[in-house]
């Protein structure tokens, strides 16, 4: 099933008892983000709010909150059919190694290769505001987090084309609103957009821009999709695919882009690279905690073109699981097979909603050799985005890796710390703010499959030397309480599931505080049976795996923070000092401000929504 336009979208979800109307006037400024984030927090249906206060259009948000509804917009049964109609396009039987890949390129490119349609009207330029008009602040753009630095567009589709080659690249930039025809653009510095700018800078040109708000959900995933580099192949060839047709387009009325013809808003307009850059930020993002401020283009719009009877679409990011995990599930089965050409190993991987996207990779293989989840892992990091992957988790085939509980059970149970993990170096994330320089820091891979002979015989001990002949362990018992609060500095709470694990929260006040715990406590008679020891901050439910492992996986550097001592891994995810040598300002968690809380719960029968999801 494919859809035209994104209303025809909301219809279904509405039919399907997926979306509810809200009718009462609400705020755009936090107040939404509130009912929305309790929602999609608890697998709540979409919502349609049709009075924002201040704008005259209604505002829908959470419409691919769950993993039924991400399949239903890309007109699949389940997101494994995904992986399933692109394994149809390639013979994965006779295509093993890069020799093999290349021999199905070909295909899958042909496959894909669906240029959008050009049409002469449209339904995105019924209306049309130019000069004056432009107003921005008439559309509902939400202020998501308190400490945001201003409203920002969160589902954006900001176009681009190469001001040489004229290849076509849309990408999902969020866009900070400075005026009433001013934006920021966030081009981080390994984004196509900002490689588009940088050519137009040499030619002394002005970069044209063209934002989609809306048009198909299928469009709306493809331009969130990490698209390999296959000439031809972008991203409205994707939602083609995906959609079974060629996908629409209209020229600009002001830009000389092409722009999706069934979208709901296009703000059109240009980027100067030789203005002075706009200091975006704060804020609340997809890693749950708040991107510091920093300097980022500014998008000039000329021109706002639209339906006329528009839904404004929009998301909101922050602490997972959020709306944009599924939209990962499903980059994850889209792309799974093409990642199988160059890995036949590799039998299933996942990015689980704690670990953010590329905080957390656990993969799974059929191993047939010493040194294959090496092989693997490296082989992983040097595919596309998934080079900003931080902690690469490897398993045995048919462990489940989208299995949370038993994926760590599975490390703990066999990978022996300092013998079956390894620390490395590469690319992260720009959004990371542990990392040892910006987008630059420590990786870390964990070997948890079954170890072969080879993999456990003398000399691969841990760095202490210690680990020669360590046996793996069939089964982990609790270790007694222990009142550490009152004898450990700054120990305020901890937890031992039995399992391997002994999470430590700590009221971090000084420098070195959080090590000297560690060591501390890794010695101490408690952690017998304990292989992983996880320090946390005073913000963190220690008893709430989830919110332990995304507190963990954002605030290390693996090459910095995760050490072995006496035969366990210990992982800081505390805050770092200055006096420590971290030069960057640590940023905070997300956390919605106690009188929107108590507004939304006051106000929550007048919202019309049932009290499950309250």
């Amino acid at each position: 099933m494919s859809f035209p336009d994104l209303q025809s979208f909301i219809r279904l979800l509405e039919e399907r008892g997926e979306l509810l109307r809200v009718t009462v006037p609400v705020s755009r400024e936090l107040e939404i983000t509130e009912i929305a984030d309790r929602l999609v927090k608890k697998g709540g249906p979409a919502l349609l709010f049709e009075n924002v206060k201040g704008s005259p259009f209604p505002l829908a948000i959470g419409l691919l909150g769950t993993r039924e509804r991400v399949a239903l917009s890309l007109g699949v049964s389940d997101l494994d059919e995904l992986a399933r109609r692109v394994r149809d396009l390639i013979d994965l039987s006779g295509a093993k190694g890069v020799g093999g890949m290349l021999s199905q390129l070909p295909k899958l490119r042909d496959a894909m290769h669906l240029p959008p349609r050009r049409v002469k009207r449209a339904a995105s330029q019924e209306v049309v505001w130019r000069g004056d008009e432009v107003d921005l602040g008439k559309l509902p753009i939400l202020k998501c987090w308190p400490l945001d630095g201003g409203p920002f567009v969160t589902l954006p589709l900001v176009i681009t084309k190469d001001p040489e080659t004229g290849e076509r690249n849309m990408g999902m930039y969020r866009m900070q609103v400075i005026d009433r025809a001013t934006t920021g653009m966030h081009w981080q510095r390994h984004k196509t957009g900002t490689r588009h700018l940088e050519k137009a800078k040499k030619l002394g040109k002005r970069l044209e821009v063209a934002v989609a708000l809306g048009g198909d959900p299928a469009l709306i995933y493809a331009a969130t999709a990490p698209l390999p580099p296959i000439p031809g192949l972008d991203e409205f060839a994707l939602a083609g695919f995906l959609r079974g047709q060629r996908y629409p387009v209209v020229r600009g009325v002001t830009v000389d882009l092409d722009v999706p013809a069934n979208a709901e808003f296009i703000l059109e307009g240009y980027v100067d690279p030789g203005e002075e850059w706009f200091m975006e930020g704060p804020f609340g993002d997809h890693t749950g905690f708040y991107t510091l401020p920093d300097l980022y283009p500014r998008f000039h719009v000329t021109a706002i073109t639209m339906r006329r009877d528009p839904v404004y679409p929009a998301t909101i990011v922050g602490r997972p699981p959020m709306e944009d995990a599924y939209l990962i599930e499903a980059s994850e089965r889209l792309f799974l097979p093409a990642a199988q050409l160059v890995l036949p190993e590799l039998s299933d991987y996942h990015m689980p909603p704690a670990g953010v996207a590329h905080n957390l990779v656990v993969t799974s293989i059929k191993k047939r050799f010493p040194g294959e989840a090496y092989k693997t892992a490296n082989g992983l990091f040097g595919l596309g985005q998934m080079m900003f992957a931080k902690v690469m988790v490897v398993l045995d085939d048919g462990v489940k890796v989208n299995d949370f509980e038993t994926v760590w059970r599975e490390v703990a149970k066999k990978a022996v710390p300092g013998r079956d993990t390894l620390t490395t170096r590469g690319p992260i994330d720009a959004l990371d703010h542990s990392s040892r320089g910006w987008s630059y820091g420590g990786k870390l891979i964990i070997d948890a499959t079954s170890k072969l002979p080879e993999e456990t015989g003398s000399g691969l001990g841990s760095r202490e030397g210690q680990n020669d002949g360590h046996t793996e362990a069939a089964e982990w018992l609790p270790a007694p309480a222990v009142p550490f609060a009152d004898v450990v500095e700054g120990v305020l709470d901890t937890f031992q599931a039995g399992d391997g694990y002994w999470i430590i929260k700590i009221e971090k006040t000084r420098a070195f505080q959080s090590r000297e715990v560690g060591e501390m406590l890794a010695r101490h008679p408690a952690a017998a049976g304990i292989r992983h020891l996880l320090l946390v901050d005073e913000l963190t439910d220690v008893q709430n795996r989830q919110d332990v492992w995304w507190t963990i996986l954002n605030n290390i550097d693996p090459e910095r923070d995760v050490w072995v001592l006496n035969e366990r891994l210990v992982w800081d995810g505390t805050r770092k000092l200055a006096e420590e040598g971290f030069v960057r300002p640590w940023p905070p968690k997300i956390t919605m401000s106690p009188d929107i809380q108590a507004k939304v719960d006051a106000r929550w029968h007048l919202y019309g929504l049932p009290m499950r999801w309250c």
